[in-house]
């Protein structure tokens, strides 16, 4: 492994809309590097970076994934990041940590919903980005369409610095704008090419083209700009010299085209990105808290500053444990060292270190800073930790991720795999950050939550074949409760006799309704001793056994106050357990008599959708029994604020995603609960006495 100078390391990430071409792109990358003897096909299950079976089955990325290559005297760090919408913030945590970006873009499609959202992770980390145009040789490719697409809803400071040769199926290479040579290639899959003069055919586009590239370029550099207007001659080198310190600067976004199934235009686009894409010395000081302090401090890419790293993605493996990937930012990380993990404030031993490799791996001596490395069984680190030298406590700051879309509960298809599934999830949140799990305190069932239903599938294949978990999953119970409406009073009263002691207990108690959320209260107003004090706490025992299951479809009941006022007792055969069991009869009798009702939970929803969808949106809010409380527009998009009931949202994320095309997102919380309409009562009564029978 050859020693690399920091300025020679390249972190890219290769990130789009799903179905662009992304793995199929890395894999042309990595052949024509020399580091793969062959190209490998998504559709074949045969690719480097898609080697996860859920991947392989179903044709996609579900997960960020790692390779290198080297190129001269660099070395590129390569990361292939899922597209699909179930999947898409898997790319957030690789693009938070590297200085640049290849956003892969299909040619007949153009500007796609996930590319857009790259695109928005790339400006709110300062990624640079080049924009490859893939798929040309697809019915109906058009660079230009694209480039039309990428000025409406990305960006207008777009160069180009290819063309296409050929259309559709005749796409046989490329037009590079710089040398002005075109690359034709042998169309088997090798990246092969001949470069020869421009055809005369494309002589006038390619010079038009040329002269906006020149334009575009000079406009960012004064002096150039002041040469070129005096019409001197400018070189190719100053070109793109100039072109580097712009596309560095953010000035500047490079696109280009070609195929990356055919292995045409990759090769000019990969030594593209090395020379324009920055590298880990050309990146600004990241910002980071002082561990004790809480100030901020600036974090250099340093080889001789302090070590600290920061802990981007883990990934759970059921035979090599956790595996570590992280950016280290200063110093250097080696194997057999120990380190302070600020977050949670213990050391860490550091084993091997290692550079992923697709599922394979090579071994890593020392991690400089500006690399990317894994590790493996780190004992107390997870995703988002910090990792540093004890002389120089720092804390970068953690990915935010929103939350999840979607919810299901979870059970175990074979009896005694509770302790199973409850390890293997935790181990799956460790490598996936966008899932999350709770137990809920109300139904007692375990609910998994993820961006989607694709993103659950995938966890439960998951959970089958790393951890030998298989589950079953169901729509969660809605958490309703029941209340009362009336003022009522009934009697409780045991009395059993089996021969020797017997049992007897007998009260009287009064319910009322509280108002909404008030809780349950218990009130003591026995007089002169007609129930002894000792019995007392038996009795509001009863009460609120009873109250876990009410009477109408057995949710239990709140908001309401109790007052125990009278009641009778034997010298002899009275108990505690008497006393429990007259509590919970006089609670049901009275409960029945006080007009019980249903309580359904109902959320706040914030929903944000692009304006042409705003009103399609509302309309299916009040389809939901939604009411809409207020809009406001937020950076060109809508945000529509909402109540709804639960019972009504269980879908709610693919039918979001639907109306919307995958541009709309939510967020909902917990606001109270409301009586259940009459209608929508007497079914949910019915269907709970069904399945009590």
């Amino acid at each position: 492994m050859k020693d690399y100078d920091i300025a020679k390391i390249r972190n890219i990430v290769l990130c789009g809309h799903g179905d662009s071409g992304k793995t199929s792109l890395a894999e042309a990358i990595l052949f024509n590097s020399g580091k793969t003897t062959r190209l490998g096909k998504v559709e074949d299950g045969t690719t480097v970076m898609d080697w996860e079976p859920e991947e392989v089955e179903r044709g996609i990325s579900i997960s960020s994934s790692f390779s290198f290559f080297e190129s001269g005297d660099t070395r590129v760090n390569l990361i292939d990041t899922p597209g699909y919408a179930d999947f898409v913030m898997d790319a957030k945590s690789p693009l938070m940590v590297s200085e640049g970006a290849i956003i892969v873009l299909c040619g007949v499609a153009g500007v796609e919903v996930q590319a857009q959202r790259v695109w928005d992770f790339c400006e709110r980390y300062g990624t640079r980005r080049m924009l490859f145009v893939n798929k040309m040789e697809r019915e109906r490719a058009d660079l230009e369409q694209v480039v039309n697409s990428v000025r409406k809803f990305l960006t207008d400071k777009i160069v180009v610095l290819d063309l296409p040769i050929g259309h559709e199926a005749g796409f046989e290479g490329v037009i590079d704008l710089v040398e002005m040579k075109a690359f034709l290639y042998d169309g088997d899959g090798s990246g092969k090419s001949k470069k020869v003069d421009i055809p005369e055919e494309y002589a006038d586009q390619a010079t038009k083209y040329r002269e906006k590239m020149v334009e575009a370029i000079v406009s960012t550099d004064d002096a150039l700009l002041e040469r070129y207007l005096d019409e001197a001659n400018i070189s190719n080198i100053e070109l793109m010299e100039a072109l580097s310190r712009a596309v560095k600067d953010g000035a500047l976004v490079p696109v280009l085209c070609g195929s990356a199934k055919q292995n045409i235009g990759v090769d000019v686009l990969s030594r593209m990105a090395i020379a324009l894409l920055p590298s880990p010395a050309d990146s600004p000081p990241v910002i980071a808290k002082d561990a004790s302090s809480g100030k901020d401090v600036e974090v250099k890419i340093d080889l001789q500053a302090p070590l600290s790293a920061f802990v981007f993605k883990t990934i759970a493996d059921p035979y090599a444990g956790k595996l570590s990937v992280m950016k280290v930012y200063s110093g250097a990380l080696s194997s057999d060292s120990t380190v302070l993990n600020v977050n949670q404030g213990r050391k860490e031993r550091i084993g091997q270190l290692i550079y992923l490799e697709g599922k394979g791996h090579t071994i890593c001596p020392l991690a400089k800073a500006g690399d990317i490395v894994a590790v493996a069984k780190l004992k107390e680190t997870t995703t988002g930790d910090t990792l540093c030298d004890e002389s120089r406590k720092i804390i970068f700051a953690p990915i935010e991720y929103p939350e999840p879309m979607i919810s299901f509960a979870i059970e175990p298809k074979s009896k005694g795999d509770e302790d199973k599934i409850s390890s293997a999830v935790s181990r799956l949140m460790e490598e996936d950050p966008t899932m999350k799990s709770r137990r809920d305190p109300d139904t007692k069932e375990l609910v998994i939550s993820g961006s989607g239903q694709l993103h659950v599938e995938v966890i439960v294949s998951k959970m089958k074949r790393k951890f030998g978990v298989e589950v079953n999953l169901k729509a969660p119970k809605i958490p309703y409760r029941e209340t009362i409406r009336k003022k009522v009073k009934a009697q409780g009263k045991y009395k059993k006799q089996t021969g020797g002691r017997g049992q007897y207990g007998d009260c009287w108690l009064e319910l009322e309704p509280l108002p909404r959320g008030a809780g349950f209260e218990f009130v003591d107003r026995i007089v002169g001793g007609v129930i002894p004090r000792q019995y007392i706490p038996a009795v509001e025992k009863g009460v609120i056994g009873a109250m876990q299951k009410g009477v109408l479809a057995g949710y239990p009941v709140v908001d309401l106050r109790v007052t125990v006022y009278d009641g009778s007792f034997h010298t002899v055969d009275s108990s505690e357990m008497a006393f429990k069991i007259a509590g919970s009869l006089a609670f049901k009798k009275a409960a029945a008599e006080a007009n019980p009702v249903l309580l359904e939970p109902i959320v706040e929803l914030e929903v944000v959708v692009p304006e042409d969808s705003m009103g399609d949106v509302i309309g299916d809010l009040s389809s939901r029994r939604g009411k809409v409380i207020g809009t406001e527009t937020i950076a060109g998009r809508q945000v529509i604020k909402a109540i709804a009931p639960l019972a009504e949202l269980s879908k709610y994320a693919p039918d979001l995603r639907s109306i919307t095309g995958g541009r709309g997102s939510y967020t909902m919380q917990f606001s109270r609960y409301e009586q259940v309409p009459s209608t929508i009562s007497e079914k949910i009564i019915a269907k709970s006495q069904q399945a009590e029978e």
